[in-house]
């Protein structure tokens, strides 16, 4: 990752919302090695919306969409909400997410680390400039 990406992650909080084990640990990881605090990860819908509302900040969020059978969209629309930049990562076709969407990153698994982490340091860079 170039110097300049990484130095957008810095100090940053990152809420994970992955229900696959090793992803999640691998993502975790990398961001952590970025210099990121990672909230979570958290593998179920219930428990990524627990985390937001503990009320620790979070800078952006990294969600797969399909979390054993439920969709994150609603934890998606209350990141929206309250002006949290986030990406998708996930197995699903892009005619699967809801036009609502259709402006959120989409990392398409299988996709590594470096990539999502990439993705996710544009999207945090994007979202200031605007």
């Amino acid at each position: 990752m170039s110097a300049e990406l990484a130095a957008d992650l810095i100090d940053v909080r990152v809420l994970v919302v992955e229900d696959e084990y090793l992803i999640a640990i691998e993502l975790a990881s990398a961001l952590e090695d970025e210099g990121v605090e990672v909230i979570g990860p958290a593998s179920t819908l219930a428990q990524g919306q627990e985390l937001c509302r503990a009320g620790k900040r979070i800078d952006g969020a990294i969600l797969d969409i399909n979390l054993r059978g439920e969709n994150v969209y609603p934890l998606a629309d209350a990141l929206r909400d309250e002006a949290v930049p986030f990406l998708f990562s996930t197995g699903c076709s892009t005619h699967e997410i809801p036009d609502r969407f259709i402006d959120i990153p989409l990392c398409a698994k299988p996709m590594g680390s470096s990539e999502i982490l990439r993705a996710f340091a544009r999207k945090l860079r994007s979202t200031v400039k605007s």
